[in-house]
């Protein structure tokens, strides 16, 4: 009987210990948590798609006079008429103003009486040559009588060419009396006011009123550039045709170069308010600089426009857009998406399974906010233009806001 109590107690002294290991063992033991889902980053995406892109270089421009004259005084004198309203249009060969001509008039005449003084005599040694002439073929005279007329006739002549070239030079400066427009365009604010004095040099001053003869242009420097002593008398400039003048970089300039060959085909043009973005007229380029700028590596281009409706104007500021050329169905992809590292540029593409992927990528061209890409991206294709900070190959993403393509 002590035998069975004894078996009793260990059954259910076991029974007690299994009891307290199954109690610790749901205390202290944790099942094996399973592993946590990979984070999905949000991001911003769009589709690449093929399409024509047209290729244009924006640029800052100013229109210019296609030519600025200034009108300056070629006789000097008192001016006594002005012939012209303050910012009206003018025609080439319009008389802008008058000098006064009395004391060319008086020069005039006073040349020609010289000439036809000089004339009468020259046609009087002409008659004693004549005369000489028969005298010596009779042996009547000296020969040395008749080389001496001979010599007096052609000084005669000579003194007579003088004479009808002061004539001509007193008609010229006459003429420089009228001053007339060289270009059709349209006039600025008067410099000066009838009544004063004006000097061949362009300025106005209180010299006397001489009929001298006068340059009919003003003295150049030593570079070749006209230089006066004032500022003429208007301003006209041209502005049917205008230009626009602006600046390429030479990468750019050197295509251009190419595509239009030496820019024997015209490339268009188009110049756009800088406050509204209107466009204000179309046109050709049509020159282009002689040489690059060495301080900012860019070359000067000059561009025609009819301006038929005068929405251009010299010294305004207009953003310029020269068309190149068109790419045909080239795949494209916002700049946004285009991201930068040590092995060049690459692009997340998201996949179906919304698995993103680095791709390398070779741009062709960016055009505006649109990039080309000649490889690394398929049309159809997912590509991140926002999160791609937080991104590593293998990223799980979800697109929260696809963007529209824009270009």
């Amino acid at each position: 009987m002590a035998e069975g109590q004894r078996k009793r107690r260990w059954a259910s002294g076991l029974v007690a210990c299994v009891a307290v290991a199954l109690v610790l063992w749901f205390i202290f033991h944790k099942p094996p948590e399973k592993p946590a889902p990979p984070p999905v980053v949000p991001v911003t995406a769009i589709k690449a798609v093929a399409q024509n892109l047209p290729v244009a270089i924006a640029q800052l421009g100013a229109a210019k006079a296609w030519t600025s004259d200034t009108i300056l005084a070629q006789a000097s004198g008192k001016l006594i008429a002005v012939n012209f309203h303050e910012g009206s249009d003018v025609r080439a060969g319009q008389v802008l103003a008058e000098v006064d001509p009395a004391p060319y008039r008086a020069a005039l005449r006073q040349t020609l009486g010289t000439l036809h003084r000089d004339q009468a005599v020259l046609r009087g040694a002409l008659v004693n040559l004549a005369r000489y002439q028969l005298l010596a073929q009779q042996d009547s005279i000296a020969r040395q009588t008749l080389e001496d007329q001979r010599a007096t006739v052609g000084q005669a002549r000579g003194t007579v060419e003088i004479d009808q070239a002061a004539v001509a030079t007193a008609r010229i400066n006459l003429g420089y009396c009228r001053i007339v427009s060289p270009v059709s365009g349209r006039a600025g604010v008067r410099l000066v006011d009838p009544g004063n004095l004006v000097s061949a040099s362009g300025s106005t001053a209180s010299t006397p009123n001489t009929a001298s003869a006068t340059s009919s242009a003003p003295a150049a420097t030593s570079s070749g550039s006209p230089t006066t002593a004032g500022s003429g008398i208007v301003v006209i400039n041209q502005i049917e045709p205008i230009a626009v003048t602006f600046t390429v970089p030479e990468g750019q300039f050197a295509h251009l170069l190419q595509i239009s060959g030496g820019f024997r085909r015209a490339l268009g043009v188009q110049a756009f308010s800088q406050e509204s973005g209107e466009l204000l007229d179309s046109g050709i380029v049509q020159i282009a600089d002689n040489a690059v700028d060495q301080a900012t590596g860019s070359v000067e281009l000059k561009a025609r426009f009819d301006n038929q409706a005068r929405r251009l104007w010299p010294g305004q500021f207009v953003n310029v857009k020269l068309s190149e050329e068109t790419l045909a169905n080239v795949t494209v992809i916002p700049v946004a998406a285009v991201n930068r590292g040590p092995k060049g540029e690459y692009a997340f593409v998201v996949g179906r399974d919304g698995i993103a992927a680095m791709r390398p990528i070779v741009s062709q061209i960016i055009q505006g906010n649109m990039v080309a890409v000649k490889s690394g991206v398929k049309p159809g294709e997912m590509v991140v233009t926002d999160g791609q900070m937080t991104l590593k190959p293998g990223s799980h993403v979800r697109v929260v806001q696809p963007a529209r393509n824009s270009q």
